[in-house]
């Protein structure tokens, strides 16, 4: 996988969804054009044999490959295009298992299915390198149906053996958007707010630091453990579970989390990462979603053209506020990098009050009154 590979980004970041295997299904055709004109050459060279080694299966044992046997696939999560994301237990430890099942359209030549092969080996064996508390955890990966141990009752409608499949932690909590929903009248805590901000700011500043951009920054890719500690979901079950598949725009981002040069279709680089951020950092202090009634036409109009941003409630704290501007400033150079972002959040104090509480329990500005006191 080059590196440097970001819609016009510079500065050897890679596009965090090819690593991620978040894209997977949106790149599949990419890999089978670019491996069917890799044998048409190579036939019209007359070069079998060197077709044959470039086309030859994945060693048997990868360092980030699972060990089959000790994998037990358990009911659904949710669905997608090419797979599906199951509950499982891997060598005692309960994990999410992601089933990519090529095979599924049928009729793929050798040469497609070691093409997507590859590239999936790339792709996880750069992940796999990745060690962070508010990053999802990568446990491994294989190849094969034919070890995978299945529950009859898994709730799997078929399999191939051209399955490839991926498990990582599993994160009881849910996404954060859930989270916040179930919180859009109670409100968090302020320390809740920033405890929550700075799991993912500094997750985001994390892989930042690996060269990784990530791109889709939202609520809904953010998981949470039985301790609510945030983690960066850059595949799996967050991208799966996407109620409205509309909101995706292609290997841009998400609606309403999209910065504008990303909008408007200019080259951008990591600090859409940051933009991002600034949105959910809004929506996690709110518990609310911005731009509920704009269609894509009209919030990308106003976004870019208009500067339209979510309303920050008039009684936020100024030193939340400031973070939330900066990070979703119209020029991505003003923007801060994700690890400024971090020490400006860990310079917050929250002893004095200043979340949001529900309407009903407070008149005007829906906010914590700050606390007497130390």
């Amino acid at each position: 996988m080059a590196e440097g590979d970001v819609h016009g980004g510079g500065g050897g970041f890679v596009r965090a969804d090819q690593i991620d295997l978040k894209s997977i299904d949106e790149q599949l055709n990419r890999h089978i054009t670019r491996a069917l004109t890799m044998e048409k050459r190579k036939q019209e060279n007359g070069g079998k044999q060197q077709q044959e080694d470039e086309l030859r299966e994945i060693p048997a044992r990868q360092d980030w490959e699972i060990d089959a046997s000790k994998l037990v696939v358990k009911s659904v999560l949710a669905r997608g295009t090419f797979g599906t994301v199951h509950r499982g237990v891997y060598d005692g430890e309960d994990v999410a298992v992601k089933l990519l099942d090529w095979g599924a359209e049928g009729g793929r030549s050798q040469a497609e299915v070691a093409s997507l092969r590859a590239a999936f080996a790339q792709e996880v064996a750069v992940w796999h390198k990745l060690d962070h508390p508010n990053v999802t955890k990568f446990v491994g990966a294989t190849f094969g149906a034919s070890e995978l141990n299945i529950q009859k009752d898994s709730g799997q409608l078929g399999i191939s053996r051209n399955v490839c499949c991926v498990v990582v932690e599993y994160l009881p909590g849910g996404t954060l958007k859930n989270f916040l929903i179930r919180n859009i009248r109670t409100k968090l805590a302020f320390k809740v707010v920033i405890q929550l901000a700075l799991d993912l700011a500094r997750g985001l500043s994390y892989l930042h630091s690996q060269k990784i951009v990530h791109r889709d920054v939202k609520t809904e890719n953010m998981l949470l453990d039985k301790k609510r500690t945030i983690k960066i979901a850059d595949f799996g079950v967050a991208r799966v579970e996407a109620s409205n598949p509309n909101e995706m725009t292609g290997e841009t981002g998400t609606l309403g989390y999209m910065a504008p040069e990303v909008l408007n279709g200019h080259p951008y680089n990591r600090k859409c990462d940051v933009y991002s951020f600034g949105i959910c950092l809004w929506e996690i202090y709110c518990c609310d979603m911005p731009y509920p009634n704009l269609s894509f036409s009209e919030l990308t109009s106003a976004v870019v053209h208009q500067n339209l941003r979510p309303e920050i409630p008039r009684c936020c704290p100024s030193s939340i506020a400031n973070v939330m501007r900066r990070c979703w400033d119209g020029n991505s150079d003003k923007r801060p990098e994700m690890d400024e972002v971090v020490s400006m959040l860990e310079a917050i104090n929250t002893s004095k009050g200043g979340g949001m509480i529900p309407p009903n329990k407070s008149q005007g500005c829906f906010c914590f009154r700050p606390r007497r006191g130390p």
